[in-house]
Order: C-alpha cells, then sequence, then structure tokens
C-alpha cells in the first residue's frame, strides 16, 4: 500500500484542484479580489492548524469555503469604515448564517449559466486591464497558480509580477469593473481575450513550468470545463451566430492536445517526447470529438489562429506513426498560422515540423536566424528544439552546448531529467 499523504500534502493538492471555485465565490460574496484572496489565505493557515490535531475533514474544499468566508467576515468586522463594505458584511453573514458546510456545486453544460467562475473569467478579461495583466489575474485566480510560477511563465521577477497583479486588482475596484459576464452585445468583443486566456491556462497546464508534475491536470480540466460553459453560453444566446469558431477551435485544440495525455511519461514520470509515445495511448474519444468539433469550426469558413492550430493537433491525431505524419502539410499550416498571427514561437514550431519533413538541417537553418536566436534567448524550447537537431544531426558538441542553455532555463523536473538524459548521450 502506497504512504498516505500528509496534511500538508493534502491541502496543497485541494488548493491546486479548488483554489479558482473557491475564490470565484468570496469574489462574488464581497466584491473585492484583496479580501477574497486574503480570507482564502487565512483559512489554510487554519487548516495547517487544526488538521494536524483533529484530521482533515470528509470534505477539505468545503471547509475551506465556509471558514474563508467567516474570515473574509471577520476582516470586514476589522474595517467598516465604507458604507459598501457595511453592505457587503451584512450579505456576507447572511449567507453564512443560511449555508451549510457543502459548497454550491459546480455549474456545467447542463445547469444555469453563468457560473462564479465565468463570471471571474469576465471580470478578469476586462478590456480595461491590459492583456498581460487579464493573463495573469485568470491564471491567479483561476489557475491556482502562485505569483512566482507565473511570473517564470512571463519571464519577469517575482516582484514584478506581484506589482502588475495588485495594479489589476486595483484597477477593477476603483473603475467598478462589474463582477458578471457581459451584456449580449458586448461579447462578441470580449471573446477574443476570454479565448487568449483560456488557451494559456490550458497550456499552463499541458506543459507544467514548473514543479515536480509534467501536466498539471486540473488547469488543463479547468480549461477545457470554462471552455464548454463559454460555449453554452454563447449558443443559449439567439442574437448571436449559430456558431463560434474560434471557440469551437479552441475546445478542438484542447481535446486533440490532452487526448495524448495518457502517453507523454512512463511509469516512473519520465518525459516522452511525441515521436516515440505509444499512440494507443492515445484517448481515441477525445480525438473523436475534437475532430468533430474541428469540422463544425471550418464549416462557418471563418478561418481563426485556434482553428488552425487543431487542423495541426487533427494531423497528428490521425497520423498511425511520426513517420506516417504529413509534416510539409504541418508546415504551410504554421504559415497560415504565422500569417493570421505571427509570432517567434510559431517560427519555431514552423522550423521543428521543417526539419520533420526535410531533414535536421533544414530546421536549423530557420533556427539559427540571429533575429530569431535573439527574440527566443529566454525561452526554454527554442534551446531545446535546436539542441535535439544539433544532436540529430550529430554535432555532439554544439547539442550539449544547447542543453545547457536549456537546462538552465528549465524549472520542471520531468523536462530537467530528459535534459540531462540527452546531454549525458551526446557527452
Amino acid at each position: 500500500m502506497g504512504q498516505a499523504p500528509t496534511i500538508s500534502q493534502i491541502i496543497e493538492r485541494v488548493y491546486r484542484a479548488d483554489a479558482g471555485r473557491i475564490l470565484a465565490a468570496l469574489i462574488a460574496a464581497t466584491g473585492d479580489f484583496a479580501i477574497a484572496e486574503d480570507a482564502l489565505q487565512d483559512a489554510i493557515e487554519a487548516a495547517l492548524r487544526q488538521w494536524p490535531r483533529e484530521g482533515a475533514p470528509r470534505q477539505p474544499a468545503a471547509w475551506l469555503t465556509t471558514i474563508a468566508r467567516r474570515k473574509a467576515i471577520d476582516r470586514l468586522r476589522r474595517d467598516q469604515t465604507l458604507q459598501r463594505k457595511q453592505a457587503i458584511l451584512q450579505a456576507l453573514t447572511e449567507l453564512d448564517t443560511a449555508q451549510s458546510f457543502a459548497p454550491a456545486p459546480a455549474a456545467d453544460s447542463s445547469g444555469d449559466f453563468p457560473d462564479e467562475r465565468l463570471k471571474l473569467l469576465f471580470t478578469c478579461c476586462h478590456p480595461a486591464l491590459a492583456l498581460d495583466a487579464r493573463v495573469a489575474l485568470t491564471l491567479r485566480t483561476l489557475g491556482g497558480l502562485t505569483t512566482e510560477e507565473i511570473a517564470r511563465a512571463f519571464l519577469v521577477t517575482e516582484t514584478t509580477m506581484s506589482q502588475r497583479l495588485t495594479r489589476a486588482k486595483r484597477k477593477i475596484r476603483d473603475a467598478r469593473i462589474p463582477y458578471r459576464v457581459p451584456p449580449v452585445h458586448l461579447l462578441p468583443d470580449r471573446l477574443d481575450g476570454v479565448l487568449a486566456t483560456l488557451y494559456l491556462i490550458f497550456n499552463e497546464g499541458y506543459d507544467a513550468s514548473a514543479g515536480d508534475a509534467l501536466i498539471r491536470r486540473d488547469l488543463c480540466d479547468e480549461a477545457i470545463r470554462l471552455t464548454r460553459t463559454l460555449l453554452a453560453l454563447l449558443a443559449r444566446e439567439p442574437s448571436l451566430e449559430a456558431e463560434q469558431p474560434e471557440a469551437l477551435g479552441l475546445l478542438a485544440l484542447m481535446m486533440l492536445t490532452h487526448a495524448r495525455r495518457h502517453a507523454r511519461a512512463t511509469d516512473d514520470g519520465d518525459l516522452i517526447v511525441l515521436e516515440e509515445q505509444d499512440r494507443n495511448r492515445w484517448d481515441q474519444a477525445e480525438i473523436t470529438e475534437g475532430l468533430a468539433l474541428l469540422d463544425r469550426a471550418l464549416a462557418a469558413r471563418r478561418r481563426g489562429p485556434y482553428q488552425i492550430q487543431a487542423a495541426i493537433g487533427a494531423l497528428h491525431a490521425q497520423a498511425p506513426s511520426t513517420a506516417t505524419t504529413d509534416w510539409r502539410q504541418i508546415a504551410l499550416l504554421y504559415d497560415a498560422l504565422f500569417a493570421l498571427s505571427p509570432s517567434p514561437v510559431v517560427t519555431l514550431n514552423r522550423a521543428a515540423a521543417i526539419a520533420m519533413a526535410y531533414g535536421p538541417l533544414a530546421g536549423l537553418a530557420l533556427l539559427n536566424d540571429p533575429a530569431l536566436a535573439f527574440a527566443l534567448r529566454d525561452y526554454l524550447h527554442y534551446h531545446a528544439a535546436r539542441a535535439d537537431l544539433l544532436r540529430r544531426a550529430g554535432r555532439r558538441a554544439e547539442a550539449a552546448s544547447a542543453y545547457k542553455q536549456a537546462l538552465a532555463l528549465c524549472h520542471n523536473q520531468v523536462e530537467r531529467r530528459y535534459l540531462e538524459r540527452r546531454l549525458r548521450e551526446v557527452g
């Protein structure tokens, strides 16, 4: 039998899985990000004190929700200087009196819309906030990432990210940005920012930037769940077009990518790269759903970046092996993606496809472009991709140097083990 988890591990697991839902409920009740976050932190500290003595409760998330709500009441009672806070205090007190320890169930595609997390998503993605602030705030509140993890993803210091998050929350408070899903006539203009944020949450989950796990399943599941809820909300609005192709394309991309998760690591937790994965372990039900979603999106004949990325995922999903994958078509799709959404990362991915289609030297010629090298100088996957192509080309000394550069930027332990193994292979 395996060793029972410690109290700290239980709390960390609950926080990772449920912090977004708990925060959303607290922010809905208080209208204040700072009060909600402080109250949740108070509840976690209470758990660290009480659970070792009394044992973990049967419903840890429900316990944290209730205690956090009461901690918020305590904080508001200590500061009743503003009339608005007095009104919030009264509403919170009534809510705490009325509710039991059981938290409200999460909404799904069959429930009422929108749920509190969808409201929080739209609040965090308000156009009054800069795009990087929207993404960071959503990762912090809904994704449950620490400030350090978000800073690493944005390639900035923890202090800089902390200041950025504080400014974003202050702007929401001072500008009185409403905590709601916007009116129907504003939905199309707000959709791009929301989709971009969901995309980044999923990416952080599927390829965790730090920690001991390659995949953060909680983030992947939350991104997929929120995207489904968003699509269901859009479908219920008769004034909108019947289909939103980019939203469909994003969900298709998530499903086609998520389908590969079981094949990405060995039983011991070591990374398995795409060309070495056992495709029998790919989730065929998710692939089937992803392909159907992509067909619906493409039928609208309004292509977008998420649809193109989903089409690339479809080519991978339908190929029996790496050798039979249509890499030339994938390279052409990256050309189309670059035309719509140019970025150094798209160029990097295109170079990888070119290398698979025409050999490692062809890919290296693109990666060695000085402008690309400068733009991606602090990007782990640029150095890892370059190291891999140099290894495959037999240029072992250069490959070793590139692997060392990648390792210097790598904070995920699973990826570090893979890079260290490759470094040993090239000597």
